[in-house]
């Protein structure tokens, strides 16, 4: 497999002579701003050329925050293991990273052991008991604007701490103490802080101003943090150090959890301690699937994520786009078409495996997909509202990734949530951490779109206990048996299209990591009908082209940031790539 793209063969792909990127137009995205986190410094297609990735012998680490990076190389320098570091980076990114990856949250992770086991880890949080279908909507059945997002009645039970301590407890070597340290005295001592992270502070500045408690962290004396300026978080700092003493029990019986709870009911919200003392993780089998030689190891439910990335690429697995090249208007058009069908599906079908059936093995059948490729037209784009979930009737964010490769050959990809950015952008008492409100990604009124825009059916309502469906998509590939790339990105919904293409990215487009984590990307999501559209992806050329075709795009900044590493087995070095969309990012290793 060649890994370099060079110059000439991305102006092939155009089909067309090398044309000016085109500039991004007014057109405003169906997805929220605050639930999409937009990304900066989207590559020009011409600029991904000299792209190289960072490569080092032993290790690997990617993460959206440079000193999550260097604590994650750190703990793999000091003899822990990738799970050992895993857990050090998701704690220190509850610190350096406090939109995206945090405490307050839930997520998803993904492992392949050197010894060939596949393990899926759900912490994803749990509606509350006290949650009901209909939770959104007032006495009329119309949903009320900014309760699933804005309100107490958002938040639901966090899984994180207790993820991140069972997968150190299952396959860590370090202690809990260890590995929280270096999370710790960041929290304590601060950090200061770079353009990236001042810029991600300033997203939500406006909103943190509401709250004195939030303020008196999260803003400098009333103005916005600067580049330059050292973050302290003192009530971070106590509460992490509580987990480091008494573990998951510390978090969930004790009195974290209580000042959550009397939070939630000071706001009118349904939160109660024994929703935190009954919540669980969950340990289960990866979804799997084949594509051209490689093996797919992703998320199965309540994640879409893995079955809708293989649902795609059974779809698409019989058309030579290499040959058709990236960015082209074939190739184009069939990915567009096959993530339109496989988002319908997985708007109808998927939601939590304790409440409904998934019919994952009818999804990625051959048979279905054969179904699938003949409605797809040569020559037009499929109007959305002629594609329905195909199997007949269902039955019965901000979002952070990263990724660790350890010198043994064991892999992480792991990401974990609290919804939009900076996720209620609220903080319980002194607990210093920010709550999230992913109650948003049920489905608060079947045919109402949820804040990504996305139109769900009555699997995905509300019921108590209950998980709510997520697009995350932490994956990893292997080829012949051995670990190729470990991958996943941030971005709502569309984390799906973000983690597919970057695969598609190397194995399809023989891009290197680099290149194929910084190309412009596309979106589809069945409804809204329009194609997100990433700067710099089009030629005028193709553009007209796929508009002649029937599409409608939508314009705007890059999405997503995808941290992906790849074990190079031309040169048995691994490369890493951290997105340029998020400029605080880093991948180091040794």
């Amino acid at each position: 497999m060649r890994i370099m793209i060079s110059l000439a063969t991305l102006c092939l792909a155009y089909s067309a002579t090398c044309m000016p990127a085109l500039a991004a137009d007014n057109t405003s995205s169906a997805i929220s701003a605050q639930a999409l986190d937009y990304g900066s410094n989207v590559s020009p297609l011409a600029s991904l050329a000299g792209l190289r990735p960072v490569e080092a012998k032993h290790a690997m680490v990617v993460t959206a925050q440079h000193l999550a990076t260097r604590i994650g190389v750190r703990i793999l320098r000091e003899g822990g293991n990738a799970i050992d570091a895993a857990v050090a980076i998701g704690y220190a990114l509850a610190v350096v990273h406090p939109c995206c990856g945090n405490i307050g949250g839930g997520g998803f992770m993904v492992i392949h052991l050197a010894d060939g086991q596949n393990r899926f880890l759900d912490f994803r949080e749990k509606a509350p008991l006290k949650a009901y279908p209909k939770l959104f909507q007032n006495a009329q059945g119309e949903v009320v604007p900014g309760l699933s997002t804005h309100s107490y009645l958002a938040v639901g039970v966090p899984g994180t701490v207790m993820g991140l301590d069972t997968a150190l407890a299952r396959y860590g070597t370090m202690p809990l103490k260890t590995v929280m340290a270096p999370a710790i005295a960041l929290a304590r001592k601060g950090y200061i802080l770079e353009t990236g992270d001042a810029h991600i502070l300033d997203g939500r500045a406006g909103d943190f101003r509401k709250y004195p408690n939030v303020a008196a962290i999260f803003l400098n004396h009333g103005r916005p943090w600067r580049a330059g300026e050292r973050l302290r978080q003192p009530q971070l700092a106590r509460t992490l150090e509580r987990i480091a003493q008494g573990g998951t029990r510390a978090f969930y019986r004790g009195s974290i959890a209580r000042a959550v709870v009397a939070a939630s009911v000071r706001h009118h919200g349904i939160l109660t301690l024994k929703d935190f003392a009954d919540y669980s993780v969950v340990w289960g089998k990866p979804v799997e699937c084949e594509y051209r030689g490689y093996t797919i190891v992703s998320d199965p439910p309540p994640s879409s994520g893995g079955t809708t990335i293989c649902e795609i690429l059974q779809i698409v697995k019989p058309y030579p786009l290499a040959d058709w090249g990236y960015a082209s208007v074939k190739s184009l058009h069939y990915l567009i078409e096959a993530e339109r069908h496989a988002f319908a599906d997985r708007n109808t079908y998927l939601g939590d495996p304790a409440f409904v059936h998934n019919p994952i093995r009818a999804l990625l059948s051959p048979a279905h997909a054969v179904r699938i490729r003949a409605q797809i037209r040569p020559d037009a784009a499929t109007p959305s509202s002629e594609v329905r979930g195909s199997l007949g009737p269902a039955e019965g964010t901000n979002t952070t990734q990263f990724s660790v490769v350890d010198a043994n050959g064991n892999a992480v990809s792991v990401t974990y949530t609290i919804n939009y950015l900076f996720g209620l952008g609220q903080i319980a008492g002194n607990t210093g951490f920010f709550l999230n409100n992913e109650m948003d990604d049920f489905t608060a009124k079947p045919g109402v779109p949820n804040s990504f825009g996305l139109v769900q059916g009555s699997v995905n309502q509300i019921e108590p206990g209950k998980r709510p469906l997520s697009s995350m998509s932490p994956t990893i590939v292997l080829h012949q048996g051995r670990l190729f790339m470990v991958t996943g990105s941030p971005g709502g919904s569309t984390i799906i299209s973000t983690t597919l293409e970057t695969i598609l990215n190397v194995i399809d487009f023989d891009m290197n990591m680099q290149q194929a984590v910084d190309a412009p990307r596309f979106h589809e999501q069945w409804q809204p009908s329009t194609v997100m559209i990433e700067p710099g992806l089009l030629t005028p050329a193709t553009r007209q082209a796929l508009e002649k075709m029937g599409y409608r795009f939508t314009y705007g900044n890059a999405w997503g940031a995808a941290m992906a590493i790849l074990a190079n087995p031309q040169t048995g070095l691994y490369e890493g790539a951290a997105d340029r969309r998020r400029p605080a990012a880093l991948a180091a290793g040794y």
